[in-house]
């Protein structure tokens, strides 16, 4: 049978290889925020200095100084937040290592609850506890998971401020090329790219949700659209 695109095989081999290996959350998020902000916030020193009338040469060193410094902080701020991630789970780890060792019986009678909200009852139920409760690894991952709604696999926060980086300066730099290179007209030309870079990031995204990716890529082009019209407006009210 022909599988779907994002569909995985089942056979034993495939299975174990797939739960050995766990993806986590990835790093989608972090692309397509550092990608989105670095156009958006790029585009629109380009769209507010061009508004209102300035050098070329200010759009370009003022493009590339967002880029880079923007790009860190957000790269940081990312790093930052993941790590504070990271660092809670570590906390709720030790406390539910500690409570098992100090509270067996109130530990069990939690991790009895959580499976039996998984559909477990019965002989099966105290089967389970039974089996979970001799693993203290395997028991303490499910309270976490039960208990806090946290995922088996930990966040990498020096990788998520990477990927956030790259993404901005990446998405970010579109906005210059044009005056980078000279082109006449290098505004418009710096607007089409940018909203194509708004749509591509859009479609991007859709191959990880339900939405068909004409429509993730309008949506995110809508945004980013809005952003740039509101930039060149003030700079034109700057017009020298």
């Amino acid at each position: 049978m022909t599988q779907s695109p994002g569909d995985h095989g089942h056979s034993q081999a495939e299975i174990e290889a797939r739960i050995d290996a766990p993806a986590g959350r990835g790093y989608l998020r972090d692309i397509v925020y550092g990608a989105i902000d670095g156009s958006v916030t790029t585009f629109a020193i380009v769209a507010g200095v061009a508004g209102a009338g300035l050098s070329p040469w200010i759009i370009i060193a003022l493009g590339i100084a967002n880029v880079l410094a923007d790009g860190f902080s957000m790269a940081a701020g990312n790093y930052s937040a993941t790590k504070a991630e990271l660092d809670d789970a570590r906390r709720l780890r030790e406390v539910e290592e500690r409570h098992i060792r100090k509270y067996p019986e109130g530990e069990r009678n939690e991790l009895r609850e959580i499976l039996r909200r998984k559909g477990l009852s019965g002989d099966a139920l105290d089967g389970a506890v039974d089996q979970i409760s001799q693993n203290r690894e395997q028991w303490v991952q499910l309270m976490l998971e039960g208990e806090y709604g946290l995922a088996s696999v930990d966040p990498h926060p020096f990788k998520a401020a990477w990927a956030t980086f790259l993404a901005f300066l990446a998405a970010g730099m579109i906005p210059l090329l044009p005056f980078l290179m000279g082109l006449e007209d290098a505004f418009r030309i710096s607007t089409l790219l940018t909203l194509i870079t708004f749509f591509a990031i859009g479609a991007y995204k859709s191959k990880w949700s339900l939405a068909p990716w004409w429509r993730s890529g309008l949506e995110t082009l809508l945004i980013g659209g809005i952003a740039a019209a509101i930039a060149y407006l003030v700079g034109t009210m700057f017009e020298t």
